[in-house]
């Protein structure tokens, strides 16, 4: 409660951008020019990007599951390509199995607690993951030791491992069967670039598989 007596001043927003609007303009200016550098770069790795989404469709198309996995932001990005895929990213279709495995508090903290922060991936590949699965790790660095336990319990399991990384050497990229490292080492960057990734890969994986619905194909 305010009392009558306290004069608070209404928030206007300013015309003219006020002190931060010059900073944020550069700010802005210079992004779009290192994201559209990224960007054209990124084009060349076409071809290993349809080779994803060959992997993402044939699993799907297989009746298999995809598990994902990530820390901190790369954590809300896996989540970020479950939600696309069990929910929809521009269609109607049915629903497919994509499993985030970074959601679960009650089964990362427990994990965490008994057996250590670098098991909260691989003891969930082991109980969830069957041969014939993908196994997609995100990771800015490629270096999380978590995510390295997974894919290597994955791979031991039958387990397909694809990476997402930035551009630098990576023990996360050299174990997985494919990797696309997106070229920059900013790690903000890298992130905006794993987030548009996603979004071309859902919308081809997605319009793939619709039109198998559509046709009443397998």
């Amino acid at each position: 409660m305010i009392d009558d007596d306290v004069q608070v001043a209404a928030w206007a927003p300013s015309t003219n951008g006020g002190p931060y609007g010059a900073v944020l303009a550069h700010a802005l200016a210079g992004r779009r020019r290192d994201l559209a550098a990224a960007l054209t770069r990124l084009e060349s790795q076409s071809a290993r990007l349809a080779a994803v989404a060959d992997m993402l469709i044939a699993t799907l198309r297989a009746g298999r599951t995809v598990l994902v996995a990530g820390n901190g932001g790369s954590a809300a990005g896996a989540q970020h390509f479950a939600a696309e895929l069990v929910g929809r990213f521009r269609r109607e279709r049915e629903p497919y199995p994509i499993v985030a495995l970074c959601t679960d508090s009650a089964v990362v903290t427990a994990v965490a607690n008994d057996y250590g922060y670098e098991q909260v991936f691989a003891r969930q590949v082991a109980a969830f993951g069957r041969a014939g699965d993908l196994l997609v790790v995100i990771s800015t660095s490629g270096e999380s030791e978590n995510l390295v336990r997974a894919a290597v319990t994955a791979r031991r399991r039958g387990l397909t491992v694809l990476a997402v990384t930035g551009e630098r050497d990576s023990r996360l990229a050299a174990l997985a069967d494919l990797a696309v490292r997106v070229p920059t080492d900013d790690t903000a960057l890298v992130q905006e670039l794993h987030l548009i990734v996603t979004h071309v890969l859902c919308d081809l994986v997605e319009a793939e598989l619709a039109i198998r619905e559509g046709a009443g194909g397998p």
